[in-house]
């Protein structure tokens, strides 16, 4: 999975997805619910826009992705457990004493992102098994990614002209829905929010090892760029990871 840095680290609405990064409206409406298929393209996606606000960003494999509610406190403590359970190591004392003190920075960063983050320079998408999402439990939540604009230099010096991409971490799903599918529309929907928002360029990173997590991002489309230099794991000791980059026409 990508990448969580050491920090730690709304459903979608049309207020929040109209504006690209230009400031001109992408769509005026939405369809009640957005499917995507890897044979559409993304510009095909909008040609049925209707006056029903969106309900899935994408819906496929049984899985739909939305935006994280906002106010919904129930919801954004269950996301924050999701990601908890899925990059927490455990450890062999105390171990659910040091998981509750993972959560609460998780959910600390989760909140500060929230609230300090425009929403179209942040988004926290959440999965659900679609037809679940009337419900009111906010227990459906079983997967969640996070999407940031950011501009470090490290990832475009590898893309001159481009200013701005969009940086996928903190991708979780809970161990029951595992290899179902729901990862990879976690990041199509990713590739959603890219177009609407008026970029070009998604970047993640992965650990050099982890074979699973660099084949799913490699089918989803993204290509390694940069692997980080020998001498960290040498010397500092930390897992070497890889930058992974995708573009969007």
């Amino acid at each position: 999975m990508a990448h969580l840095p050491h920090s730690l680290y709304s459903a979608a609405r049309p207020e929040f997805l109209n504006a690209g990064k230009s400031g001109q409206p992408k769509w005026s409406r939405f369809p009640g619910i957005l499917r995507c298929a890897s044979t559409e393209s993304l510009t095909s996606l909008t040609q049925n826009a209707t006056e029903t606000e969106l309900k899935y960003m994408v819906s496929q494999h049984g899985w739909g992705v939305r935006r994280l509610r906002r106010d919904d406190e129930e919801e954004i403590r269950r996301v924050s457990l999701v990601q908890a359970e899925a990059f927490h190591i455990p450890l062999a004392l105390f171990n659910d004493f040091f998981f509750l003190f993972f959560q609460a920075e998780v959910l600390s960063g989760l909140l500060y992102k929230l609230k300090n983050s425009p929403p179209d320079r942040y988004a926290c998408l959440v999965a659900e098994q679609t037809g679940e999402a009337d419900n009111s439990s906010s227990s459906r939540v079983v997967g969640v990614v996070d999407i940031t604009v950011q501009t470090e230099n490290s990832v475009l010096r590898h893309f001159p002209g481009v200013e701005e991409y969009l940086y996928v971490s903190g991708l979780a799903v809970s161990k029951a829905q595992r290899r179902k599918k729901m990862a990879s529309t976690l990041l199509k929907a990713c590739d959603v929010i890219c177009y609407l928002w008026g970029f070009k360029l998604l970047a993640l990173r992965a650990y050099e090892d982890d074979a699973a997590a660099r084949n799913l991002y490699s089918n989803a489309g993204y290509t390694v760029v940069e692997s980080d230099p020998p001498w960290t794991s040498t010397w500092i000791g930390r897992k070497r990871r890889v930058l992974m980059t995708k573009r969007i026409s």
